[in-house]
């Protein structure tokens, strides 16, 4: 364990007039409080906070981040509290404990709309001291380091929650070098195989060809030298999780990936990055589309670089980054460098972000988010996307994610341009609005009144904000015809339990389910979003009680043996009046099936498995659900009326899902409720009858034998 005097040794190398009294009485309060506690490697707990804080003097963070790790555990897992800490070391180190505390007890791993919103409480609290997420990536990454003590379906969890959530987040807020570190250490945990293999192929490839990096690094300071240019150089093999996800996107394998080394220039002043870059395409042929300047439009976490792949030393690709030293601190520690101390002060980098400027950025296009999964893909599609930065007709810059289309720089620049939108020229010339944008070009939207966003858009756009607002109009457009939609669905299955359908009764159900309101539920109800069978059974559960699949056997159907219980095939939903075989499965007794069910195909090979069996005659004790495969025209009142011809036929819709969902047409699954066959023909009849029913017919599922 770092003892206390080499912890303050690592603090003063960038900032010699630390509080040298006040960073020893926090290490000494943190060993006294997490006394007699060990990891699961069986060393003492406290080597792991200050395991912490050594990683953040890397950073060259302040005295209060350094003393915040050193504490970071102790109202979590000891006696202390939020006023002890208080007391001992001021507010300010209080508020940061107490919010590494609150992350920490963040469930990160569970469910998606649980997750959703504990991403809202993420971006709260980063918004409050962001350096609240540096102290827990810190955390976070020597946690990953030391993985191996732990339970491997831990190790599996841990490693599953910092791909998904930690490294993008670290890479988003500038910090290249954790971002890597996470996904390589989670990597070996999630894919230790493969990360295995990639090893073992660099290990061949060294053999093969020698020592790489060392001549391409000699050949760029040649080259450097030619032009008069003072820079320091450097090379490194990309790590292997970068590499893995190199070949996952290009589909190609190792052997035939070239740009797996990468090199960075560090230069003295922003002229002469520019003239590296002369220098280095004078020597080598620069790769087509694989240029990108982010010194004349830096990212909006303070990254600024030139980067430029070429084909260099035996026509292998060669990635290289070109920039200043006050560009590669901000590179190196990103958002942090706002913190980052030199000589006992705060170090001005007149190239680090403001933090609440850049999380200002990072939140505010997720404001019109109305729902958890809508904010949690607006998340997920920040965080892990680069940006391409495109022009305005009058020359403004719109930054957006890679794979961003002129719908995406529609709603970048109003919600109003986005949602009015009919075409687009990129460069002046008219494209298609799925054209994906590339960096540097010039886009211009073409708008039109009366133009509202179509349903296609969303598998267009890329943007979590053009998403969420292209959902937000549909609904708003669809919901006075899901509302009348909903009205027809609830009179049907009201119709079927005898009663009638009424605000009173609609608002009643809307209040028991939690709904705003009758609207509210109707909209619900036409969306497929609430069954109409749920909603009875919330006001009349004793009427919409449905026997069970499972029916007295002596009376329903005839062959099955003393005792034996049947359940319908879920696979073709025989009904009665359809010739059935029975097959027996272990833990279900007998499942019935059609007699033409592909599902039986399995069993041909067991044919004692197989019983004998027929309905019995005029004996129908209960209703039995099947579900019907339509494709419908998307065309007002044509869903009600389905519904109505379904009703009439003194049939039950229990269940209504959407498979698709285009302009033209809908393609939806029916669950009713039929007595027999001959009611089955009478539904499907009615329903053909309708000339806006382009395709109906029993909808087959895939059946699992046992």
């Amino acid at each position: 364990m770092i003892d206390c005097d080499d912890l303050i040794d690592l603090v003063r190398l960038y900032n010699p007039k630390t509080d040298e009294a006040l960073i020893r009485s926090a290490y000494a309060y943190g060993a006294e409080m997490h006394e007699g506690q060990y990891r699961h490697s069986g060393e003492p707990y406290f080597t792991h906070p200050v395991s912490v804080a050594a990683i953040l003097t890397e950073m060259q963070l302040d005295d209060s981040t350094i003393v915040t790790a050193l504490l970071h555990d102790t109202i979590e897992d000891t006696k202390s509290t939020y006023s002890e800490i208080e007391s001992r070391f001021g507010g300010e180190i209080a508020e940061l404990v107490d919010g590494v505390t609150k992350l920490t007890n963040l469930q990160l791993n569970s469910f998606e709309t649980k997750q959703a919103e504990n991403f809202r409480k993420l971006f709260m609290a980063m918004s409050r001291d962001l350096r609240v997420i540096l102290v827990k990536l810190a955390d976070r990454l020597h946690n990953m380091r030391t993985i191996r003590s732990m339970k491997s379906e831990k190790q599996a969890q841990k490693a599953r929650e910092t791909m998904d959530i930690f490294a993008p987040l670290a890479g988003r807020m500038g910090m290249q070098w954790m971002r890597e570190e996470l996904e390589d250490l989670a990597f070996k945990v999630l894919n230790p195989k493969g990360r295995e293999s990639i090893i073992r192929r660099f290990i061949m490839l060294q053999r093969e060809t020698g020592d790489v990096i060392h001549k391409i690094t000699g050949d760029i300071r040649y080259e450097l030298e030619q032009a008069g240019i003072e820079a320091d150089v450097f090379g490194r093999a990309k790590k292997p999780y970068s590499i893995w996800r190199k070949m996952e996107e290009k589909q190609q394998g190792f052997s035939r990936l070239s740009d797996i080394y990468g090199f960075r220039i560090i230069c003295e002043s922003e002229p002469d990055c520019y003239a590296t870059l002369g220098a280095i395409h004078q020597r080598w042929r620069a790769v087509p589309g694989r240029f990108k300047d982010y010194i004349s439009q830096p990212k909006s976490n303070g990254y600024r670089s030139i980067h430029t792949t070429v084909s260099g030393r035996d026509g292998k690709r060669v990635e290289i980054q070109i920039r200043t030293r006050e560009m590669h601190e901000v590179a190196e520690t990103g958002v942090a460098a706002h913190w980052s101390y030199r000589d006992g002060v705060p170090a001005e980098n007149r190239f680090a972000v403001d933090p609440a400027k850049w999380i200002a950025t990072l939140t505010e296009r997720f404001d019109a988010a109305e729902d958890h999964d809508e904010f949690l893909e607006a998340v997920k599609l920040e965080m892990y996307t680069d940006q391409v930065f495109c022009f305005t007709p009058k020359g403004d810059v719109v930054k957006l994610p890679k794979g961003a289309t002129p719908l995406d720089f529609a709603y970048a620049i109003h919600t109003r341009i986005g949602d009015s939108c009919v075409g687009a020229k990129v460069d002046g010339i008219r494209v298609p609005l799925w054209t994906r944008l590339k960096n540097g070009q010039s886009a211009e939207i073409m708008t039109a009144e009366g133009q509202r966003p179509q349903a296609t858009w969303i598998d267009i756009v890329a943007t979590g904000r053009a998403k969420a607002a292209i959902k937000r109009s549909l609904r708003e457009e669809d919901r006075e015809r899901f509302i009348k939609l909903g009205h027809e669905l609830a009179r049907v299955a009201f119709d079927h339990v005898g009663k009638r359908v009424t605000n009173k009764a609609l608002s009643t159900a809307a209040r028991q389910l939690g709904l705003k309101g009758a609207d509210e539920l109707l909209a619900q109800l036409g969306a497929a979003e609430l069954t109409a069978r749920k909603v009875v059974e919330t006001l009349y559960p004793e009427l919409a009680a449905r026997p069970g699949e499972e029916i007295d056997a002596a009376r329903a159907v005839v062959g099955l043996g003393p005792g034996q219980s049947f359940t319908r095939g879920n696979c073709c939903q025989p009904v009665p009046g359809e010739r059935i075989v029975g097959i027996t499965e272990r833990g279900k007794g007998v499942v019935v099936h059609a007699i033409d069910c592909p599902a039986l195909a399995e069993f041909e090979a067991q044919p004692d498995r197989w019983v004998d069996l027929r309905w019995q005659s005029g004996i129908h004790p209960s209703v039995h659900t099947v579900s019907l495969d339509l494709t419908i025209s998307n065309d007002a009142g044509v869903l009600g009326r389905i519904c109505t011809a379904i009703g009439e036929q003194k049939a039950n819709i229990s269940d209504l899902r959407f498979l698709d969902r285009k302009p033209d047409f809908y393609r939806l699954i029916i669950d009713v409720d039929l007595r027999d066959v001959e009611h089955m023909h009478a539904v499907m009849l009615a329903l053909e009858a309708d000339s806006d029913v382009a395709t109906l017919e029993r909808h087959s599922k895939v059946a699992v034998g046992a």
